[in-house]
């Protein structure tokens, strides 16, 4: 499985973003997705989840309100919309999934099977 991030870019801050995620090899619908950050000499974290139904999301507290995690099923596509931009969202972004069907919400990053190769997010002030 192959999990292919996309979207990054510099944005000012008040600046929106998108990514999305996408797999080869596999589908992402009836999977559990989470994206997760890692900014420079910090350790990866977990920025939001969401469920294999798409029905539950969870948002780390530093994002709640800004962020919005959501899957287009039809699409085979995971987004993230980032909303209201902080430099402190600099970081390279990575989605991740998980080996089996219809998880739950996972929030470390060892609950999840297969990573995308990141996509950098760099917010200037």
């Amino acid at each position: 499985v192959q999990l292919q991030a996309s979207g990054g870019g510099l944005v000012q801050a008040g600046g929106s973003l998108r990514l999305s995620c996408a797999a080869s090899g596999r589908t992402v619908s009836r999977y559990p997705m989470g994206w997760f950050r890692q900014a420079p000499g910090k350790e990866r974290e977990l920025v939001a989840a969401i469920n294999w139904s798409r029905s539950s999301t969870y948002y780390a507290d530093s994002v709640k309100g800004r962020f919005t995690v959501s899957g287009d099923n039809a699409k085979e596509t995971v987004y993230l919309q980032m909303n209201s931009l902080k430099p402190e969202d600099t970081a390279v972004y990575y989605c991740a999934t998980r080996a089996d069907l219809y998880g739950t919400l996972y929030y470390t990053f060892r609950d999840y099977d297969y990573w995308g190769q990141g996509t950098q997010v760099t917010v200037s002030s």
